[in-house]
């Protein structure tokens, strides 16, 4: 019986290293540690989920694929019920950047560990990627993946060895720039579109505050132009 994963998770499990326990927070239906342990990359998957129904359901299709006695279920609200040291790889994927950002700021212990994170925002990667650059931790690879209608972004990033990044960067970071994906025009095509929506509107907008950040897209839209420039 073929698995129905799809492309996005596909991706994310392409950048996973072979390593003992892979960690799959927010799991779903499970398929991502499904796949890992069919295809030998894992030795056991923590699978977890806020809720406890889809946690049910990852539960029934590691049962129907026959990988059941090498997953492990747990219903947490991010990475609060997990033991410090029971993974070595942390996927955070299908969710918003501020939340992923939020389930990473409350987990601390992360920086003392050698973990692997691979997140995959569906939303806000913008912010994901400012929070993880002002956490000092390294974006050490970002890949794209088109799935359906949708352009998702995926970063593979070590809590270690980074550094801030400009307001472009925080938009199209120096390892997606390094990775030369073939889908990565349609992606700068798409954040110059965006940012220069935002700056549109912002710029018409009363409020001192927004004078401010005004000056961030401006910054960002500037520095994504150039990229854009230096490319034809």
């Amino acid at each position: 019986m073929k698995l129905p994963i799809s492309n996005r998770l596909l991706k994310c499990a392409e950048l996973i290293p072979a390593c003992d326990t892979v960690a799959d927070v927010g799991t779903d239906h499970g398929y991502l540690g499904i796949w890992l342990l069919q295809k030998g990359r894992c030795r056991r998957v923590i699978a977890s989920d806020l809720r406890a129904k889809p946690l049910d359901s990852a539960r029934k299709n590691a049962a129907l694929y026959g990988v059941d006695d090498r997953m492990t279920f747990l219903q947490s609200d991010g990475l609060r019920e997990f033991i410090p040291g029971s993974f070595q790889t942390l996927v955070l994927a299908g969710m918003g950047g501020d939340l992923i950002s939020g389930i990473l700021e409350e987990a601390s212990w992360l920086e003392g560990g050698a973990y692997r994170l691979i997140l995959q925002p569906q939303s806000a990667a913008n912010d994901l990627r400012r929070f993880l650059g002002e956490r000092l931790w390294s974006i050490d690879r970002e890949v794209l993946v088109r799935d359906g209608h949708f352009l998702y972004s995926i970063l593979s990033v070590s809590p270690e060895k980074g550094r801030l990044l400009t307001p472009g960067e925080q938009y199209v970071s120096p390892a997606l720039r390094r990775e030369q994906d073939p889908l990565f025009p349609d992606y700068l095509a798409r954040m110059i579109r965006a940012l220069e929506l935002t700056v549109s509107g912002i710029t018409q907008s009363t409020d001192p505050a927004d004078r401010v950040r005004a000056a961030y897209y401006r910054a960002a839209l500037g520095e994504v132009r150039g990229l854009e420039r230096s490319m034809t």
